[in-house]
C-alpha cells in the first residue's frame, strides 16, 4: 500500500498517485466559499502581519519601522566588522534578544518571521496568504 495520505477535517484518504490523482477533495456543499486557497495543496505564501496596524510587511522599511515603535532598534556590533549579508535588531545594549535577519528581503523566509513572533508576541503574526 503506497501513495500519499492526505488528512482533511479529520478524515484520512489514501491518494495511491498524487501525480495523477488530485489531492484536493470537493468542498462541503454548505460552505458558501470555494477557493483555491481551501483546497489542499494550494499555494500559500506566509506573510508577516503587524496586528495593532492589520498592515502586512513588505519590505524592510516597514518591518524596520514597526520594530522600532515596539522598542528594538539597528544593531551595529562593537569592535567586530558587520556582515554585510544580515541586518541586526535589539532592543536595548542590556538585552540579549537580538533578531537576525538576510539584507536581501528576497530572502526574508517565515523561520524569520517567526524568530520577529516569538520576540514580540502580541505584535507580531505569521498568516498564510493565497498567492
Amino acid at each position: 500500500m503506497s501513495g500519499v495520505w492526505v488528512f482533511r477535517n479529520g478524515v484520512a484518504k489514501l491518494v495511491s498517485n498524487p501525480n495523477v490523482e488530485p489531492l484536493d477533495w470537493p468542498e462541503p456543499s454548505s460552505s458558501s466559499s470555494s477557493s483555491s486557497s481551501h483546497r489542499l495543496g494550494g499555494s500559500k505564501k506566509r506573510v508577516l502581519l503587524h496586528l495593532p496596524s492589520n498592515q502586512v510587511i513588505g519590505c524592510y522599511a516597514e518591518l524596520e519601522e514597526r520594530l522600532k515603535q515596539h522598542g528594538w532598534e539597528r544593531y551595529y556590533p562593537l569592535g567586530q566588522r558587520a556582515r554585510a549579508d544580515v541586518i541586526q535588531f535589539h532592543r536595548s545594549a542590556a538585552s540579549v534578544d537580538l533578531i537576525t535577519l538576510p539584507r536581501d528581503f528576497s530572502h526574508f523566509k517565515s523561520t524569520h518571521m517567526f524568530d520577529i513572533v516569538v520576540k514580540n508576541r502580541s505584535f507580531f503574526e505569521v498568516q498564510d496568504r493565497p498567492i
